[in-house]
């Protein structure tokens, strides 16, 4: 499967769970650190996800972790995919990325914690994240 279609015009799209207010508050985040407007962002859960779930992609649905298709059509999830965001990111963020060095298992046991318990340290929300002004056209249904 081509990737190239798959990621919106090129750009690498990061599905996170929108009920998740850190997920939420890390997305806001990312489009702030994101200056050249690389990354895309779309809900696990959306009509994006969906759509490319039916065309064959094999995109985890699973809300306990966050997803990044690059353009390429690769995807990677939970820690990778985090460390593969910090790749889009300036200085000193994309140091981050060196942290790929680490055993994922290692990486992953730790993100999984997190992810046990972010509802319940953060919180959720009823309301998708939406991002007003030049953000907005950055999200995918």
């Amino acid at each position: 499967m081509s990737g190239a279609g798959h990621s919106g015009m090129g750009h690498p799209i990061l599905f996170f769970d929108a009920e998740c207010l850190l997920c939420s508050r890390s997305v806001q985040l990312l489009l702030r650190l994101d200056r050249r407007g690389v990354l895309r962002f779309a809900p696990l859960a959306g009509p994006t996800a969906r759509s490319l779930r039916t065309r064959g992609l094999p995109l985890p649905g699973d809300p306990h972790t966050v997803v990044l298709l690059d353009p390429g059509g690769k995807l990677y999830t939970a820690s990778d995919a985090v460390l593969r965001v910090c790749r889009y990111l300036p200085w000193p963020w994309r140091a981050a990325a060196v942290l790929q060095a680490l055993p994922s298992e290692l990486r992953d046991l730790l993100y999984r914690w997190i992810a046990q318990r972010r509802y319940r340290w953060f919180g959720t929300s009823e309301r998708c994240l939406r991002s007003a002004g030049e953000g907005a056209a950055r999200f995918l249904p």
